[in-house]
């Protein structure tokens, strides 16, 4: 049998990239019935830093700790009614926006602008799931749950999309240097 072992290292850096989500998850303004919240922001580093799995798991695992109740989503909420209120579709599209980016992230190492395109492609997805489920939850239309919960935050989940692909690399080259992430 071959099993794959996971290093420390790669669980302190998984556990450290959930932390850094539990610290900017809460933090948002509400806009209405959408916050905005750096929570994307936070998953964009984690994807570029750990890649697709890794980063995938470090944010659900900052979903299991708020749904058991820590305020780690925005406003520091928490629990099953946040999960599964209107703007949990958000938070469940926000592991598809991990597996999208990150595989785009892993596939094109080194080129930014494909990381861009897997940011886009996976927030799209993401968009599209948190929409739908507002739109469902809040009983609104879809056109105006499109306009609650997506369109004012378009310019700034790019400029969230560019810090990223423009800070993250400067973080990740010592990291590997060091030998705490491949």
């Amino acid at each position: 049998m071959n099993e794959k072992k996971i290093s420390t290292s790669t669980i302190a850096m998984i556990a450290l990239m959930t932390a850094v989500t539990c610290i900017l998850g809460p933090l948002s303004v509400p806009i209405g019935p959408v916050p905005i919240s750096l929570t994307n922001l936070a998953i964009y580093f984690t994807v570029i830093l750990l890649g697709w799995k890794k980063g995938t798991v470090s944010y659900v695992i900052y979903l299991l700790i708020g749904l058991v109740g820590v305020p780690v989503f925005s406003s520091f909420s928490a629990g099953p009614a946040k999960l599964f209120g209107p703007t949990g579709g958000y938070l469940i599209g926000f592991i598809f926006l991990a597996m999208i980016s990150g595989w785009f992230i892993e596939k094109f190492p080194g080129k930014r602008v494909m990381y861009f395109v897997g940011m886009v492609l996976g927030t799209a997805v993401c968009y599209a799931l948190g929409t739908a489920w507002l739109a469902y939850e809040a009983e609104m239309t879809f056109q105006a749950a499109l306009m609650a919960g997506v369109i004012p935050f378009i310019i700034g989940d790019i400029a969230k999309m560019i810090v990223a692909i423009i800070v993250a690399p400067m973080i990740k080259n010592p990291l590997v240097k060091a030998g705490y992430i491949k």
